[in-house]
């Protein structure tokens, strides 16, 4: 039975993400928080001093028939038993990336969904960044020629937050904090099998859990992508560095500093002039000639047809199907957990299913 005009949220870990979660929410106008729960009393103030309600218990919770939808901002190891019990209750789901720490967990979080007939989406807001946004609509309408090489990465140099995102058996380590975004992206972008995966996990810090990683992967379709995460990096490299057949397009950083360069094909072909490099000369790495090619702006995003939270609005309505499905979050939990198995092994993965 519903007691509230919007949506009634109740958030479960009212820490950094919980809190914002309640911003975006207020900002949206279709559901309202309406009280959290969080297993430290500190934040349990906090959020009452934020104007919410902090429920003494998650039992509590479930029994509040005016709650529908729980949102999960935990640490990763308690969100496929805070989502069974949610859905056992009747409670609508909104869970944070990582959704759960394997594959396994996903399947038995979705089977719960399906029997109690709930919705679960999971925020993979990343796929809402004009960053990539833009690499995507170069991708689709082949902006700078057919993209053969896509190399996505994320540096810094702050270590690993100081936090349970140290430790395994709460689901740290960045592959499953950052890299979860990067490849999601990726798949979501590339709609072709995956026909070979190789990978190498940083543990420079001295964690136990990684620090970073590199993986490269090979599509069917031809194209091949480096995914790259560093807490190392005092130097970093850019965010995007795309390839295609006619130019090279690169994104520096969120602020979307960046250009492409494509061939001029109104050009008389040049031979490149021999240039002093190093102890020798050369021809081949000489830069092409002044009108060769042309330099322009990005192009302007792609636009997601809704925000997350519209979206989700318009799902538990039966008006739309959800932007963030959960057979593309299947997809990803188990691209993770083959570059975990491949950086473990040294292998090189091939022709494997993403829906195994």
């Amino acid at each position: 039975m519903k007691h509230y005009d919007k949506h009634a949220v109740v958030i479960v870990g009212y820490g950094g993400m919980g809190s914002y979660h309640a911003k975006l929410i207020k900002d949206n106008g279709k559901f309202e928080v309406i009280g959290t729960f969080d297993t430290d009393p500190v934040r349990g103030s906090i959020s009452e001093q934020d104007g919410y309600r902090a429920y003494e218990s998650y039992e509590e919770v479930l029994g509040d028939e005016a709650v529908e939808i729980v949102l999960i901002a935990t640490p990763n190891d308690v969100h496929k038993d805070i989502a069974v019990r949610a859905f056992a209750a009747g409670k609508h789901v909104i869970c944070e990336k990582p959704v759960t720490m394997s594959v396994e967990e996903f399947k038995e979080m979705t089977a719960a969904a399906d029997q109690a007939q709930r919705v679960l989406m999971v925020h993979q807001n990343r796929r809402w960044d004009e960053d990539f946004l833009i690499i995507k609509q170069m991708y689709e309408q082949k902006t700078i020629g057919e993209l053969f090489r896509i190399e996505s990465r994320v540096h810094g140099a702050n270590g690993i937050p100081g936090d349970w995102r140290h430790l395994e058996a709460h689901g740290g380590g960045m592959l499953l904090d950052w890299g979860v975004h990067l490849l999601d992206q990726l798949i979501f972008m590339i709609d072709s099998k995956i026909t070979s995966l190789s990978s190498r996990l940083s543990f420079i810090l001295g964690n136990e859990v990684d620090d970073g990683f590199e993986a490269l992967l090979q599509f069917e379709n031809g194209v091949s992508a480096l995914v790259e995460v560093g807490t190392t990096n005092f130097i970093t490299l850019p965010r995007w560095y795309v390839k295609g057949t006619e130019g090279t397009g690169v994104i520096e950083d969120w602020s979307m500093t960046g250009r492409i360069v494509t061939r001029n094909h109104e050009a008389e072909r040049v031979e490149p002039t021999p240039i002093q490099a190093g102890a020798g000369l050369t021809k081949t790495m000489a830069p092409p000639s002044e009108t060769a090619t042309i330099t322009g702006v990005l192009p302007e995003p792609y636009r997601q047809p809704s925000s997350f939270y519209d979206n989700f609005a318009a799902v538990l309505a039966g008006t739309a199907e959800p932007i963030v499905k959960n057979d593309e979050v299947l997809r990803v939990m188990n691209l993770i957990e083959a570059i975990f198995q491949a950086g473990r092994t040294g292998e090189t993965m091939k022709d494997f299913d993403l829906y195994a």
